[in-house]
């Protein structure tokens, strides 16, 4: 896999005169500076603007995808998208994306508003609406459906070291039984196009609570509309996940299985930043498992036979 050395504050302005400056004779143009540590290829360009180079060829196809499916997308969902002003690529092989910035917060900021739930469900509902064959005509990957149960397994130990560290109640887990997680099984014909990585800092909230954008589609698949579900409980609260994706049309079995993927996921996750195999904070790690793992009413709901036909 070809991957070019780390890019230099210098390499970003060079490309990014080359884009915006033209005519200066290589001086002035935007101050430039990467998002933060680790996102050594993102990079602020001015207040205006955000660079995204691919680290390697693999990223590039993905990030080439995106742009195509940025234009499918805008039509179908109720949120904006980010607008690349240019693209190419940075190094040989390796492309690039300048999009102009989107303003507002994230998830992480600013709580959702019941409004903001609204606007969520229209994500939903758009992501359920675009057309199967139209994605994977642009390239769009379909993603196999995880095993709830393999995961429930592996959910349970990390369960157990959280547990000894003090950090959570592995007792909780046992709600989710291995017949349960049989029951929430994904259905035949449920694939639909999803984002498949809706954490809270691609989720942009105004300050009202409204959801104005969703960020950085560049492992879209389609797939288990579960998995956005899981997305949005970790970003925006498990009932506030669960709300949006009953207004979209979805029945108990997607929302409750998109809960405990978001479940296992949290306590997974923390217990990967205990043993040292992750860079996210702990706080950050901490409130993502507190989120997921809110109460919902549709917990009690334990058999499925009156559920609404899947798409």
């Amino acid at each position: 896999m070809t991957q070019a050395s780390t890019p230099t504050a210098d390499t970003v302005r060079r490309l990014v005169r080359s884009l915006l400056d033209e005519g200066t004779g290589g001086t002035g143009g935007p101050k430039v500076r990467p998002v933060g540590e680790g996102h050594e290829y993102t990079w602020w360009v001015g207040a205006r603007h955000v660079l995204r180079l691919a680290p390697d060829r693999a990223a590039s196809v993905r990030r080439r995808r995106e742009l195509r499916l940025r234009d499918l997308l805008r039509s179908h969902l109720p949120v904006a998208l980010p607008t690349s002003v240019a693209h190419g690529d940075w190094a040989p092989g390796l492309a690039f994306t300048l999009d102009a910035l989107v303003p507002g917060g994230t998830a992480e900021e600013h709580d959702v508003s019941a409004v903001g739930e609204a606007d969520l469900a229209g994500l939903l509902t758009g992501l359920r609406a675009v057309p199967v064959r139209q994605a994977e005509a642009i390239g769009v990957p379909r993603g196999a459906p995880r095993s709830l149960e393999a995961l429930r397994r592996m959910a349970v130990h990390a369960a157990e070291r959280l547990a000894a560290a003090d950090e959570f109640d592995a007792a909780r887990l046992h709600q989710l039984t291995p017949p349960g997680a049989a029951q929430l099984a994904t259905q035949p014909g449920a694939a639909v196009l999803t984002h498949h990585g809706l954490t809270g800092e691609h989720v942009v909230v105004s300050a009202d609570g409204r959801v104005r954008a969703v960020l950085d589609w560049t492992e879209a698949v389609i797939g288990d509309p579960a998995e956005d579900i899981a997305g949005l409980a970790v970003s925006v609260g498990s009932p506030a996940a669960v709300r949006a994706a009953t207004l979209a049309g979805y029945g108990p079995r997607p929302c409750l299985r998109g809960l405990w993927l978001a479940r296992c996921d949290t306590v997974m996750r923390l217990t990967d930043h205990l043993d040292g195999r992750t860079g996210d904070t702990v706080a950050l790690l901490r409130t993502r498992l507190r989120r997921a793992w809110e109460p919902i009413l549709l917990e009690r709901v334990t058999a499925f036979e009156g559920d609404e036909p899947e798409p």
